[in-house]
């Protein structure tokens, strides 16, 4: 028995090791041939993380402007920017280091937690092959960012591992803490918790009323325990309920199915038949919290009834689920038999183990080269970055805010934790035109810069202006008066 027990181990390791590497690879694409933070949220996470730590509170002023402070931001995301913030500081990694390599990391973590979910059901390796298809786009973002969405991944595995199988003191106590972790780093994805859960809880209230009561309670304590912070933002995304939302343009479910891969989505259909089949409350808790998320996603897309920040991540959240449930899928299909009375030997009946195969190849030759060719936006070149590096280590304090490029002006402010007159995030503004038009008249106006504190330039091409003085290569000082 101890001799079975340890090929089944190995065989364990045999199979998780590929998966491992290919989640790292799959989240790591984005920055095969790009050194930096891709997505604008990620140079967002840095500055407010730098910002943070500066100050050592949450009550920090605004990173990019130095007014008011960043609002309701800085207390449902400071678990993400303490974190992060804290291991930077001590491992002396830089910032473009944990940004490139920490997501690949991340889903690694998220297919071992998935695969400790679905071992004790017979499916763990294959649903953790499947966590590594999880897409990520610049809508509605995903693993292979570094935001706070993606490190909150793992703890819906975890959680469910919990409530499927503990009923101690201290496994209660893990779980409410993992709901407090998620609300203090992305309270979107603690109500998308919650909400897979919900199913959980209802059968085990009914089965097992203590239980379920214990997971109620731990389920809903720590939203109270914050409702002196969040009390605002939940009765106003309440009223938000009441009325149509527009939906999200490019965020359209069919264009997400079609990016994750119509041959998984097959498999977690086919995973959820025979989850539903073969019942039992884990089964049919995973098979409805997956509906449960798809109904919300489908009320929003064709009612546009529900909050879009919800829309937006649970289409994440649900691939996740569906993913795992697909790992069903692919067990029952590796498990297929021809009938004993055909005159063949055990393994030629074994016909699900080469099914299985062609799937995951299939599967693969599709998945690959669509995340690939996916497209990503950079928003500075090394020239960019070796200036705002120049400018953080050589200029001094008095010299505070800049102007350059609004849409480079994100990244500015994370390298350089100085201020800028203007960025753009979403959609240009008053203000980055306004920017825009005076770069582009070549820096002339000096009482422009004077009327708004502006003591920094950066313009690539070049400036006209007596007043501001070149100290490096697309680097300008204003004079002093």
């Amino acid at each position: 028995m101890e001799l079975n027990n340890k090929q089944k181990l190995d065989k364990t390791v045999f199979l998780l090791l590929p998966i491992i590497l290919l989640a790292f690879y799959v989240a790591f694409i984005p920055n095969l041939d790009y050194a930096y933070p891709v997505h604008i949220d990620e140079w967002v996470h840095i500055a407010h993380s730098n910002s943070l730590l500066q100050a050592a509170s949450i009550d920090y002023p605004d990173p990019f402007t130095g007014q008011g402070n960043p609002g309701i931001v800085s207390v449902l995301e400071a678990g993400f920017h303490v974190l992060f913030g804290v291991f930077y500081k001590i491992s002396g990694i830089s910032w473009m280091d944990i940004v490139r390599f920490f997501p690949g990391i991340i889903l690694a973590v998220t297919a071992l937690s998935v695969y400790v979910l679905g071992r004790r059901e017979g499916f763990g390796w294959e649903a953790a092959f499947f966590t590594c298809l999880i897409p990520t786009t610049v809508g509605i973002m995903g693993p292979a960012f570094f935001i706070p969405m993606a490190l909150c991944l793992p703890f819906i595995p975890l959680s469910l591992f919990l409530i499927f199988n503990y009923r101690t003191p201290w496994s209660y106590l893990l779980l409410a803490v993992f709901i407090c972790f998620l609300i203090v780093t992305h309270a979107t994805s603690a109500v998308i918790l919650i909400v897979i859960i919900i199913p959980s809880i209802l059968f085990y209230l009914r089965s097992e009323p203590k239980h379920g009561l214990i997971l109620l309670l731990m389920g809903i304590v720590p939203f109270l325990v914050t409702l002196p912070w969040t009390y605002h933002l939940i009765m106003t995304t309440a009223k938000s309920l009441l009325v149509t939302q527009p939906l999200p343009a490019n965020h359209d479910l069919p264009r997400i199915l079609k990016i994750y891969g119509y041959v998984p989505f097959g498999v977690g259909l086919l995973g959820t038949f025979w989850l539903s089949m073969k019942g039992g409350i884990k089964n049919y808790s995973l098979v409805l919290g997956l509906l449960v998320m798809v109904a919300v996603l489908a009320v929003f897309f064709t009612l546009h009834y529900g909050v879009d920040l919800i829309y937006l991540r649970g289409i994440i959240y649900t691939l996740l689920i569906i993913g795992i449930v697909a790992g069903a899928g692919l067990m029952a299909v590796k498990n297929l038999k021809l009938p004993d009375k055909l005159p063949l030997p055990g393994f030629a009946r074994r016909i699900g183990y080469p099914l299985a195969l062609i799937l995951i190849i299939v599967i693969l030759v599709i998945a690959i080269p669509a995340r690939q060719n996916t497209r990503y936006y950079q928003m500075i070149d090394k020239d960019d970055y070796e200036a705002f590096v120049w400018i953080g280590d050589n200029i001094n304090d008095s010299y505070q805010k800049a102007i350059l490029d609004p849409w480079k002006a994100t990244s500015f402010t994370a390298i350089t934790g100085k201020y800028v007159y203007a960025r753009t995030h979403i959609a240009p503004d008053a203000l980055t035109r306004r920017a825009d038009e005076f770069l582009d008249g070549g820096c002339k106006n000096t009482d422009f810069l004077r009327e708004n504190g502006i003591t920094i330039v950066y313009a690539p091409q070049g400036c006209s202006n007596p007043d501001l003085v070149e100290v490096n290569k697309r680097v300008y000082l204003l004079k002093e008066p």
